[in-house]
Formats: C-alpha cells, sequence, structure tokens
C-alpha cells in the first residue's frame, strides 16, 4: 500500500489562546456542544481510551462518553473486562476524542477510579431493555466459541426475566476519569496546527501553553 499521496490541508478553522475559556472543562463543553450541533458526526460521544496492563502493554478501544461533571469523564463498562483489568492494576488513563469532519481532536490524561454503586445501578436502569440484557449476557473480552451460544445465552435471559427488572451485573459499573491534562487541536494550513495543552498545577489552576504542531 503507497499511502505517500493521501493528503489534505486543514483550512477549516484556527484556534487562539483568546478564545480558550480558563477552564478545560468549559473548553470541552463549548466544542462538544459545537461538534453536535454541526451534523457532521455520526457520534461525537465516542472516545479512543487507551489503557496499560500489568505487563505494560498498551491496550485501546473506543468508548462512549456517558457524562461530564465537576471531577471528570464518566463511562460504563464490565469491570471484568480487559480495560477493567488494565485499570486495577495501573489507573493511569487517556483519552482521545477525534473529530475530524471538524478537523479536530481533543487529548485527555488522567486517573480512573469506579463511581459509586448507586449512580451505576440508577444508569443501568435507564438504559433499553435490550441493552441491560446484553450486559447480563457478555463476560465481556472472555472467550466464546461462537455467536450462536452468546445469543442463546441472552434469549434464556430475556426468558428467564420477562415481567421482572433485570439486574445490574455484579461486575458491571461506572467509571470516572479525572483530568491532569487537556489538549485541544485543531489542524493548520501548511500543517502549522495549533494546539493548546491544560496542565493541573499543585494548587488546583490550570497552566495554559500553547505547543508546537
Amino acid at each position: 500500500m503507497k499511502l505517500h499521496d493521501e493528503r489534505r490541508d486543514y483550512e477549516r478553522a484556527q484556534l487562539r489562546r483568546a478564545v480558550l475559556n480558563d477552564d478545560p472543562f468549559k473548553q470541552f463543553a463549548d466544542w462538544f456542544s459545537a461538534a453536535k450541533a454541526s451534523g457532521l458526526l455520526v457520534d461525537p460521544t465516542a472516545f479512543t481510551l487507551a489503557t496499560v496492563s500489568r505487563e505494560g502493554q498498551p491496550h485501546q478501544r473506543i468508548v462512549l462518553l456517558k457524562d461530564v461533571d465537576t471531577e471528570g469523564f464518566i463511562f460504563y463498562t464490565n469491570y471484568a473486562s480487559q480495560k477493567g483489568q488494565d485499570v486495577e492494576a495501573n489507573p493511569h488513563v487517556a483519552m482521545h476524542f477525534a473529530w475530524l469532519p471538524l478537523e479536530q481532536q481533543i487529548r485527555v490524561e488522567g486517573r480512573i477510579e469506579k463511581i459509586d454503586q448507586a449512580s451505576s445501578e440508577a444508569y443501568f436502569q435507564s438504559r433499553p431493555r435490550a441493552s441491560q440484557l446484553g450486559a447480563l449476557a457478555s463476560a465481556q473480552s472472555s472467550p466464546i466459541a461462537t455467536r450462536d451460544e452468546l445469543e442463546a445465552r441472552y434469549h434464556q435471559l430475556t426468558e428467564e426475566y420477562e415481567g421482572q427488572p433485570v439486574p445490574m451485573p455484579k461486575t458491571w459499573g461506572g467509571y470516572r476519569i479525572k483530568p491532569s491534562l487537556f489538549e485541544f487541536w485543531q489542524g493548520g494550513k501548511f500543517r502549522l496546527h495549533d494546539r493548546f495543552i491544560y496542565r493541573l498545577q499543585e494548587d488546583r489552576s490550570w497552566l495554559i501553553e500553547r505547543l508546537q504542531p
């Protein structure tokens, strides 16, 4: 595969310090709202979550952002999955939003922690019933012989809990990523991209710096 001619210039917008919010959470909210309103993204909540295993092996996967509060970014998963095993060994993680139609990227680095069980239960019960049953049916990241076996488990549970609430799996729940670093990237002409980084200081303020592309 020869891909050296696959290129384009980035001319959609510029990012200047004067327009940045001093609070990276508010800057994220501004960009997210604009991304959602643009209609150009199929799923603006999708981000790449990077973790590192106990053996030092990096892993990445796409997950969906479900909430942002004053402390961090929240998503839900199976705690016994590969990502759950990784963060149990190493709580340092990274997030990456790639909003390519807008020529924007957002990187976030920080520590991850479980949210309280009551909040996980409340979110689980708000999910569509099919999603609840899917979470109960799947031992995420564990091997399985065939898809038929997985679907059979799903249909078994559908019958078992007909007319009853679906219980949240014991190994399922939410995580909160508490950031110590943000980077906002806007594609620029001549490959002179605009990059601004926010670093959390000891006094809980954010140091903002422009990075070279």
